[in-house]
């Protein structure tokens, strides 16, 4: 299937409708930590990573737990290692993150970034409204930040959905640093407790190192999953020649045919996915790409399949 022919949507911009749509992509999935499994009461295996989860019992240290989880008293209590068991928490915290910087405003097929990180986080809202869970959310831009604590049901999801629709960029604006990411990030980690997913729809364009130590402390004790959002010009140029482009109601005229110009631009993107494959190392990371051409429905549908 073509996914680009499923858009039937702005290419610009989105609305409270259009985000509504996604319940059912929302509710058809589960979103769930990737790597990291702990065991719970009744010998099953919990998708989450048990941090500011309920505490069960203590039992004998086995191959493949997480060693965070090690009960250390215990262990030196009976010179045998012995490893936390939790209780899932059914309701945990979904924090949603979503980056309508101006970077975000930009695709040369499909849709701009930032209707692609509306749509997907859409989805996963819907996801964690039909699994119970408490949803929350930061949506920022170079102007202005708006913030949602975690509730539980549908008005969750629809207030999430109007400080989207409210805080969408009016006009593109200058001056773009890593200064509102690193605002943002600090402001997220204040927001989200032990246990909580974290959903992170964004370019991750200007990411510094201060921005990855960041997101490696919410790592510590959350599940991260990141959705890198790229048009595919951004990963390779078109031939060399002179284009025109659109991004943020700009229309911006590029040159291609210089090779040392083409090769810096790959590199930039390189490094980019070089920062996100490091992050993807950390237990309970996991990063899920989605072009402007492509649609968030499907990508997420085929990673997280109900369980």
């Amino acid at each position: 299937m073509n996914a680009a022919a499923t858009f039937d949507r702005s290419p610009v911009a989105t609305s409270i409708d259009a985000l509504i749509r996604q319940r059912p992509a929302g509710e058809s999935i589960q979103i769930s930590a990737p790597r990291v499994r702990v065991a719970t009461a009744g010998g099953h295996q919990s998708s989450f990573k048990g941090r500011g989860i309920e505490f069960d019992e203590s039992r004998l240290y086995q191959p493949g737990d997480d060693l965070r989880t090690i009960d250390w008293r215990v262990t030196a209590r009976t010179g045998e290692p012995h490893t936390k068991v939790f209780r899932e928490e059914r309701n945990r915290p979904v924090i949603a993150w979503v980056d309508l910087r101006n970077s975000m405003m930009f695709a040369t097929r499909g849709v701009y970034k930032a209707v692609i990180a509306a749509e997907a986080t859409a989805i996963v809202a819907w996801s964690a409204v039909a699994h119970g869970d408490r949803l929350g959310g930061l949506v920022f831009s170079e102007s202005s930040h708006h913030e949602l604590r975690p509730r539980q049901g549908r008005r969750s999801a629809l207030h999430l959905f109007q400080l989207i629709c409210d805080g969408w960029p009016q006009a593109h604006s200058r001056g773009e640093t890593t200064t509102q990411t690193n605002t943002a990030l600090q402001r997220l980690m204040r927001v989200a407790r032990p246990g909580s997913l974290i959903f992170l729809a964004s370019d991750f364009r200007n990411f510094d190192a201060d921005s990855e130590r960041q997101l490696k402390r919410l790592a510590v004790h959350s599940d991260l999953l990141l959705m890198h959002v790229y048009d595919p010009i951004e990963a390779e140029l078109p031939p060399p020649g002179r284009y025109r482009i659109q991004s943020g109601g700009q229309t911006i005229a590029i040159e291609t045919g210089d090779k040392a110009a083409r090769d810096r631009y790959h590199e930039q993107f390189a490094s980019r996915q070089a920062q996100l494959t490091r992050l993807q190392q950390l237990p309970g990371v996991a990063v899920v790409d989605c072009r402007t051409d492509e649609d968030p429905r499907l990508v997420l549908g085929k990673r997280f399949r109900k369980l």
